[in-house]
């Protein structure tokens, strides 16, 4: 075995990315650690220097996967997802780019790419984009139509919720997500437009109920189809596993047999 598949085997292995996968974890506590002002006047040195050690690993674990894999590792977007999250890390956070130093705990969204699991919902997410936008596009025109007909019926008595498009377009937008949307909104209103709810109810059954099921129910649908895929892919391994041993095997009967004639 070549020096680069011993590499890549230890670095792909259960093992390699069950150590990975506890550093992220670990550096995820450090990173939270940070935020306490008692922790780093304390130890604040030691949780820096820890930081950095579990930066040094990630930086030497992409090290290794490039040595190994050469350029098929930018054939697999999670290697290059992995490689612009510690490249974050490694940008200086100085005057304008010190906004880079917060985002040093997109380090954690690594525990993705490293569990199989996580990896399948965010491509199950990812498969369903596609699908989404349509919905997302038949939510705009909707959230359209009512927040011109909210603001035309309800700006002259309460401009702070429905005075332009904009303010319109908010207040539905709380109402949708059902949050303080009776008794904030909705019930203030009726007490002056007695048949308001019959704006407001078809909004929130089309928007909440009707339109959000769609988003769901196509993650889910796409979940399913990359979980179809993935169990396909792994019985063809399987398979195609099998039939070269059974060739092996077949080659072997084969040249014994010559031997004994």
């Amino acid at each position: 075995m070549s020096l680069r598949a011993r590499v890549d085997r230890i670095v792909n292995g259960p093992a390699g990315q069950g150590f990975i996968m506890g550093v992220i974890l670990f550096n995820a506590v450090v990173l939270g650690l940070e935020t306490s002002a008692t922790v780093m006047a304390r130890v604040g040195p030691l949780i820096l220097f820890l930081d950095g050690l579990c930066l040094a690993i990630f930086v030497a674990e992409i090290a290794a996967k490039l040595f190994a894999r050469d350029l098929r590792f930018f054939r697999d977007g999670w290697n290059i997802f992995d490689l612009v999250v510690v490249g974050i890390a490694l940008m200086p956070a100085t005057q304008g780019l010190s906004v880079l130093r917060a985002l040093r705990i997109l380090r954690l969204l690594r525990i993705v790419s490293v569990t199989p699991r996580l990896r399948r919902v965010v491509e199950g997410f990812l498969s369903a984009l596609p699908g989404m936008a349509s919905v997302f596009l038949l939510m705009g025109i909707i959230f359209y139509i009512f927040a011109v007909m909210a603001t035309k019926l309800f700006a002259g008595s309460f401009p702070e919720w429905f005075g332009d498009l904009g303010n319109s377009a908010y207040s539905l937008f709380q109402i949708m997500t059902l949050e303080s949307w009776s008794m904030g909104i909705v019930r203030p209103v009726m007490q002056e437009f007695p048949h308001a709810w019959l704006f407001f109810v078809p909004f929130i059954l089309v928007t909440t109920f009707a339109v959000m099921n769609l988003v769901v129910g196509l993650i889910v649908n796409s979940m399913q189809e990359a979980h179809q895929e993935e169990e396909t892919a792994a019985t063809e391994a399987y398979r195609d596993q099998m039939l070269a041993r059974l060739t092996a095997i077949e080659e072997m009967l084969v040249r014994q047999s010559d031997r004994r004639n």
